[in-house]
């Protein structure tokens, strides 16, 4: 019975091969969107979840409130003697506490090769504490001063072959290192998914003065901590006993401050670290998880989108098939024998479309993963994929076959046979009631993607602060660069292929320090705020071309400029003088500065934030600053300065990495994110409106199979192309109009919710809703049209002939 429903099914498919193509195309299309999003949401849900001790590690944050505005902050940065404390006071909570600075870009020499890779230096316990997985070495492969434990592609690129324990590499030319261990290569999902290699953090204490002076020092905040509790103890339990440790286990003339700041202590979770990385009030309020469930619902509406086609063409041609049901029951088939049968046709349909769709999918992958920067697969050998897709083929088949199957089977023989069975006037609501669901997805889909775009070029837009054309910068860390910048510096400007060249702490697009603790007059004395601090030389203004509002520039003609500040516009406003040029700010060790100028605001971090009130001091001294910026003279392409800065640094300091960026480029990165959820907003809505207009293409065709006799009646008396054109297309384009009246209030709600999320946003305009609304008729329109013309260019004569 059943082989005979299939064969049945498949002779229909066969039989109506137009409408079997729009319904199985649309599946199809529907299916494969579906499959992508579904590996795309998983893949961030799962992110981090291939750590063994996931739901044990947390980072410790610090939470304070600002006396003035009652606003709590959470910063993940804290003083080094903190690990120390949570080893000793509280290590019957912890199984590891490892510190840390940041991960950042080193240069790993062995012989002649070097390569650039990313990693950190950071205490034992790394290793069982994240799980690494040791190709070679043990969890005891960092025990010693100089150890280094490498990715396994890493060890490749170093090594080849060749067997790298014990090997010596020098890290950025100053900290020598044993290879001691090599790990397998992170899940691409995960925080440790670019680190490239770890290195024992007692190298850096041993080689680094300015680090180790601030071992006990509490004041000073430049470290992560990371956390694995007991395996007895959740996270919840650790977090209330160390809430208060500023409280308790700081030094006494350090808890005075904690206690006005009202400073506690947060365990931050592994599992909200990507997903969860907004803060409000200190806590996490948001974040990509937003993006995860947008697309999750876009995948659904877009596979319903394909289901609404399949039911409207089902339903729409049971007139058609209005006989085949008398004439099935006249011979004896129950109404439950016709469901299966039409069930049957629903189940055959979503196979092939999910069989062509899973292909369809596997193709996509490799520009899909370009598109996302991920690493995705289809997990063809993973036992819950393959239940995940017999579940959703069976919910799919149901979602799309369940109407017409009830509906085609409850038609009475008599009436149909008879010649006396009608749908009736409200027969065609259902269909149409569905076409307005679609569009209304498509139109809000649509709305969403310029809205999305706007932002992104709104920010792009945003005055910077400086001139990022042509502006290049240089690492100099490494210790071959000592004593030699300035001629760099000086060969450079001789060459005539650079304009102007200036030296700062950090790059252009990055804050690296942050201090408290200054004073001036007629400061709040409740008022306890962080200034961003980047040290410069006198040519660096020139060289960025930033804008003087008040006062002057740094400039060598002054001896006093080693005591002077310049400040940035929003630091200007918050200190409040009306005329700072002149005034002082007193710093946390007593020093003075005069404020000699004000700045306009450089966006150096997110481009959709306010800029921090921020200070730019005088550094003379060239050894203290690893940044060198150049600015290219303009007459001369960027292919042919690079090997020529290249030639002079390696004359100078041959033995000296040459690293360099762009600053537009690395400025451009800050998008990155919301140029991808961009990219695949445009791409899923583009597929959601070609499948409303794949549905929209059979509802016409069936339209005019329908009303072929009356067009002709119509032609015979004289109605032009354009009015049957008209009549034919009206409905359809009323329907249109309703999803747009339905779609521009509910898109306007959502995207409105999420501009919030951004304090620095575009607004939202009319000619946005308007745009949607008036592509989406253009396009159905168009649709609908060919259709249309088609059946009113046929001959009256056959037209009048047919049944």
């Amino acid at each position: 019975m059943v082989k005979n429903y299939f064969k049945t099914a498949w002779r229909n498919l066969i039989k109506n091969k137009g409408y079997s193509a729009i319904n199985i195309g649309g599946l199809t299309i529907g299916i494969a969107v579906a499959i992508l999003i579904g590996l795309w949401v998983w893949d961030e849900i799962s992110y981090n979840h291939s750590f063994e001790n996931y739901h044990h590690i947390a980072q410790v944050t610090r939470l304070y409130t600002q006396p003035l505005t009652q606003e709590t902050n959470n910063t993940a940065y804290l003083p080094q003697p903190m690990a120390n404390v949570l080893r000793n006071k509280y290590g019957h909570l912890f199984k590891h506490v490892v510190k840390t600075q940041s991960e950042r870009d080193f240069d790993l020499k062995i012989g002649n090769i070097t390569v650039t890779k990313k990693g950190e230096f950071i205490e034992n316990g790394v290793i069982d504490m994240f799980s690494l997985k040791m190709l070679k070495g043990s969890k005891e492969s960092m025990n010693d001063l100089h150890s280094i434990i490498i990715s396994e592609s890493t060890a490749k690129a170093l090594f080849g072959n060749e067997n790298p324990i014990n090997q010596q590499i020098k890290l950025n030319n100053y900290y020598d290192t044993k290879v001691t261990g090599v790990y397998e290569d992170p899940a691409q999902n995960s925080f440790l998914g670019d680190i490239q290699f770890f290195a024992n953090y007692d190298n850096l204490i041993a080689n680094n003065p300015d680090i180790r002076a601030h071992e006990n020092d509490w004041g000073h905040t430049s470290h992560f901590i990371y956390i694995q509790t007991a395996d007895h103890v959740s996270l919840d339990q650790a977090d209330v006993p160390i809430r208060k440790l500023y409280f308790k286990d700081a030094p006494p003339d350090f808890i005075e401050g904690s206690k006005k700041l009202n400073q506690i202590l947060w365990l931050y979770p592994m599992e909200k670290w990507y997903l969860y990385s907004e803060f409000k009030n200190g806590y996490p309020s948001g974040g990509r998880i937003t993006y995860v469930w947008l697309f999750a619902v876009v995948g659904i509406f877009v596979l319903l989108l394909a289901c609404i086609n399949f039911m409207n063409l089902s339903t729409a041609r049971s007139e058609k098939r209005s006989r085949e049901v008398g004439v099935r029951k006249v011979m004896g088939s129950t109404r439950s024998s016709l469901i299966f049968q039409f069930l049957s046709e629903s189940f055959l349909a979503v196979f092939l479309a999910f069989i062509v769709g899973l292909f369809l999918a596997f193709i996509s992958i490799p520009v899909f993963n370009e598109l996302t920067e991920k690493g995705i697969k289809l997990p063809m050998s993973n036992g819950y994929f393959w239940f995940l897709s017999a579940l959703f083929l069976v919910i799919t088949a149901l979602l799309a076959g369940m109407y017409p199957a009830f509906y085609l089977s409850s038609f009475q023989p008599i009436k149909v046979l008879k010649g006396s069975f009608r749908l009736g006037k409200f027969a065609s609501y259902p269909r149409k009631i569905l076409v307005v669901m679609q569009f209304t997805v498509s139109v809000v889909l649509i709305i969403g993607t310029v809205v999305v775009y706007q932002q992104i070029k709104y920010a792009e837009n945003r005055p910077v602060g400086y001139n990022k054309e042509s502006l290049l910068w240089f690492k100099l860390f490494d210790p071959n660069f000592r004593d030699k910048k300035s001629a760099i510096k000086d060969a450079l400007l001789s060459s005539r292929i650079v304009s102007d060249v200036g030296f700062s702490s950090s790059p252009i697009t990055t804050i690296w320090d942050n201090y408290g603790d200054f004073t001036w007059r007629g400061k709040n004395p409740e008022s306890e705020s962080s200034f961003s601090v980047t040290w410069i030389n006198e040519g660096f203004g020139k060289t960025v071309h930033w804008k003087i509002l008040e006062g002057r520039d740094y400039s060598k003609d002054f001896g006093t400029d080693s005591s002077a500040v310049i400040i940035n516009e929003t630091a200007a406003k918050y200190i409040g003088f009306k005329n700072p040029v002149g005034e002082f700010i007193v710093d946390g060790g007593g020093t003075k500065r005069q404020i000699i100028g004000v700045v306009d605001d450089i966006v150096a971090e997110s481009p959709y934030e306010p800029v921090r009130m921020g200070f730019y001091w005088l550094q003379k001294d060239l050894n203290h600053l690893g940044q060198m910026n150049v600015k290219v003279n303009p007459n001369i392409s960027m292919n042919a300065v690079l090997p020529r800065i290249e030639a002079i640094f390696k004359k100078i300091a041959p033995a000296a990495p040459f690293q360099y960026k762009f600053a537009d480029e690395e400025y451009a990165l800050k998008f990155s994110a919301e140029q991808k959820i961009s990219r695949l907003s445009t791409i899923f809505s583009v597929l959601a409106i070609f499948i409303s207009c794949l549905g929209i293409f059979g509802l016409a065709s069936f339209v005019a199979e329908q009303r072929t006799r009356e067009i002709g009646i119509r032609k015979v008396l004289g109605a032009s192309v354009a009015n049957l054109w008209q009549l034919l297309s009206k409905d359809f384009a009323m329907l249109v109009i309703i999803s747009c009246l339905i779609a521009i209030p509910v898109a306007d709600y959502f995207m409105q919710k999420w501009l919030m999320g951004y304090q620095y946003r575009t607004e939202l305009s009319w000619w946005i809703f308007a745009a949607a609304g008036i592509g989406a008729l253009l396009i159905t329109i168009l649709t609908v049209s060919f259709q249309a013309i088609k059946a009113a260019l046929a001959k009256p004569v056959t037209s009048l002939r047919s049944e």
